[in-house]
């Protein structure tokens, strides 16, 4: 075991709450967020900052010729990548055999890996630390996975709701990595080599660049001490990532794509600059705009009702917003037999509570709302967990979310109803019913 000095620690805790938990800053780079939870399961996810829209990066000190361009998809086929090991055996294999259920994705900014066990926690966390620490990638697998991914990519694009938003995020942007599919397409992964994973592992998988969050019933001591003799010493990176100058304005208002499904499906965005704000004022714009949602769009809300009464929308009607370091838009997902006359329905409800300006009694319900779901997410270690890699990786606290809902005033939510819902900033994506569809 490595002899390592006692880890530095930051402490959180919420008296509102009842709630606290560790930022432990492990020698080997790694910091290390421990949140204590006396409930049956326990949940691990280690993550990098490293996700599909990081396709051209260099390592601070290096020259711009040093600048790594990469295919779409690499973030993707490197996860599907880490799970294999040179004695043989899938790791897949190693958790199942202690009952932990293990799994990975890749999103826009994030690359995660995660279990969740009600026993053996240091065999799988050991497992967790030891395989995405040791790359182990050949020619002949690399040509395997291709083809695994192909197919997978295929799927997705065969896939009516997933299309629908693939197309909506195109419309939106310009640009900007974040309108290309996470997976990448069958000709860009068609170009990843061994030698590409290994350029974008060495420097996207560097322990300073990641993070471990473990939520359940276990000890910092326990944990520490598995971190000791797995993590290797690394010396921190800083990565410079170059990303596409992206116009404010959307690239195209509408986009219609034809596909064998009985009834339209809609994807509607609102392009919005919050991801330009320092990062606790974005912080405060997410609070914000989740009570907005809430006032808007939900169930209980006058428009959905409207929509819903009318029989213009199935009950199938979704909402939210997204925001990384890089980008940010609000979206809406339903079916509707005239997309359109949705849309046309949802400016003109929009701009009437812009002129008539928002219910005050509604706003204070909505905020009560959300400061509820913030509170029940405390009862799961697997929504714990999640949510506090969220506000780790867009720099926020767990703790002052709760506290900047809170301080979210019925003037704040009026700002970004005048700001966020322009007609500049606004596409529509629909899929609709095939010629064959039509005709039976």
């Amino acid at each position: 075991m490595a002899n390592w000095n006692k880890p530095a620690t930051e402490h959180f805790e919420s008296l509102r709450l009842g709630e606290q938990y560790d930022c432990i800053h492990h020698p080997s780079g790694l910091d290390i967020y421990l949140f204590p939870k006396n409930m049956t399961s326990t949940y691990a996810m280690f993550a990098t900052r490293y996700g599909s829209v990081d396709r051209d990066f260099r390592l601070e000190g290096e020259s711009e010729e040093a600048t790594v361009h990469v295919p779409a998809g690499v973030a993707h086929f490197l996860e599907h990548k880490m799970f294999a090991n040179e004695d043989g055996v899938d790791s897949f294999a190693r958790f199942s055999a202690w009952g932990a259920d293990a799994n990975a994705y890749t999103a826009y900014n994030r690359t995660v890996y995660l279990f969740g066990c009600t026993e053996h926690f240091d065999l799988s966390l050991t497992e967790l630390l030891r395989f995405v620490t040791h790359p182990y990638f050949t020619e002949d697998s690399v040509r395997k996975e291709q083809g695994i991914i192909a197919q997978e990519i295929k799927m997705y694009d065969d896939d009516p709701y997933e299309r629908c938003f693939s197309e909506l995020l195109r419309c939106l942007y310009h640009k900007h990595h974040v309108r290309e599919n996470i997976c990448g397409t069958v000709d860009s992964i068609a170009q990843i080599t061994p030698q590409t994973l290994m350029d974008c592992y060495r420097v996207f998988y560097n322990l300073s660049n990641m993070v471990l969050v473990i939520c359940g019933n276990v000890s910092a001591e326990e944990v520490i001490a598995i971190a000791d003799r797995e993590l290797p010493v690394q010396p921190p990176v800083r990565i410079l990532r170059e990303m596409p100058e992206e116009p404010h304005t959307v690239l195209q208002a509408r986009s219609l794509v034809r596909m064998p499904v009985s009834k339209p499906i809609f994807n509607i965005g609102f392009k919005d600059r919050g991801h330009e704000l320092p990062a606790g004022e974005r912080q405060k714009r997410e609070a914000a705009m989740s009570i907005l949602n809430e006032m808007l769009f939900s169930r209980s809300g006058e428009l959905y009702n409207s929509l819903f009464e009318e029989g213009k929308i199935s009950p199938a009607f979704s909402y939210g917003y997204s925001m990384a370091d890089t980008f940010s838009f609000n979206s809406l997902a339903g079916e509707a037999d005239d997309p359109e006359a949705v849309l046309q329905e949802i400016l003109r409800y929009l701009e009437d509570k812009k002129r008539e300006g928002l219910d005050r009694e509604v706003f204070a319900r909505c905020r009560r709302v959300m400061c509820a779901e913030y509170i029940k997410d405390f009862d799961s270690t697997e929504e714990i967990a999640n949510d506090l890699l969220g506000y780790v990786f867009d720099e926020g606290e767990m703790f002052a979310y709760g506290e900047l809902l809170q301080q979210v005033t019925y003037e704040d939510v009026t700002q970004l109803l005048h700001e966020i819902f322009g007609a500049d900033s606004l596409c529509m994506s629909v899929v609709a019913p095939s010629e064959e569809s039509d005709q039976t």
